[in-house]
């Protein structure tokens, strides 16, 4: 079952799942008429009716509704669509008897993308054990979201993997202009240390954590492993970031994020890769 089956990295999950010939259900608040599932729901993810509903014969379920920025509603609503829809999908997961879980978190979660003043990472690359510093209401929503993901893997012994994604976007679309906004002017790219994920490879990411062996809940970072930027990670971070520890050396323009999780848990490498122009 696929919440937020009709957005960008739903579409192509939906396109993944019919790729392996998984039968798929889908939930939306509005049914667009064009979703390759094998079934749609119309409702709200906040809903326990409606995720109870959807979630009929289900064994997997991919959580990706959510309200993606905390620009463009009142704080409130951004946090409360967010944590409500992941607790209710989640619960309703583990109350059918789902066997694994993934939802879609976010590396803003650290609180450096959409801070309202200027933050740097504790230290880089940035792991799963990296302090984060929440300062809006989207990347607290995240955090919350990774922590119900803890209690219902407890609760109900259901592994979910919390996959904190950046930028997504595609080739044929926001992902070029972005690329070459962020190549022409870095400073743009700052907070989330100038990282990406192409659309397909997003969807790739969800259905390898599906079916990996994780246990429990697990957070995982998943990136493309190059910058935007046509240039030295390191000299980047000595612009952008100057005082934040480099445990280990950033060679060329690797993405400054510890990736060995997605390697080693998923097998994921992205293979869609991008570079702005200057």
């Amino acid at each position: 079952m696929v919440t937020g089956a009709a957005g960008r990295v739903g579409r192509a999950v939906l396109d993944v799942l019919a790729r392996e010939s998984v039968p798929a259900t889908a939930l939306v608040l509005e049914d667009p008429g064009d979703l390759p599932a094998d079934r749609v729901v119309v409702g709200d993810a906040r809903s326990p009716e409606a995720a109870a509903r959807a979630m009929k014969g289900a064994d997997g379920v991919i959580h990706l509704a959510a309200i993606p920025t905390p620009l463009d509603d009142p704080p409130e609503v951004v946090f409360g669509t967010n944590t409500l829809s992941t607790f209710t999908v989640l619960d309703a997961a583990g109350r059918a008897g789902v066997r694994r879980a993934v939802i879609a978190s976010s590396q803003a979660a650290s609180g450096l993308p959409f801070a309202g003043r200027e933050l740097h990472p504790v230290y880089v690359p940035v792991d799963h054990s990296t302090p984060d510093q929440a300062a809006d209401a989207y990347a607290l929503s995240k955090r919350a979201d990774e922590l119900t993901a803890d209690m219902m893997a407890r609760r109900y012994g259901m592994p979910v993997v919390a996959l904190r994604y950046p930028f997504i976007g595609g080739t044929d679309e926001r992902l070029t202009e972005y690329a070459d906004a962020v190549a022409k002017d870095p400073a743009i790219g700052a907070g989330s240390l100038w990282a990406y994920l192409e659309t397909r490879d997003a969807a790739e990411a969800a259905w390898l954590a599906l079916g990996c062996a994780a246990d429990g809940a697990v957070v995982i970072h998943v990136a493309a492993p190059e910058t935007l930027v046509p240039e030295p990670t390191a000299d980047l971070l000595r612009r952008y970031h100057p005082d934040t520890p480099v445990r280990r050396p950033v060679e060329g323009r690797a993405v400054p994020y510890d990736l060995t999780a997605a390697e080693q848990v998923l097998g994921f490498r992205a293979r869609h890769h991008v570079v702005g122009t200057r």
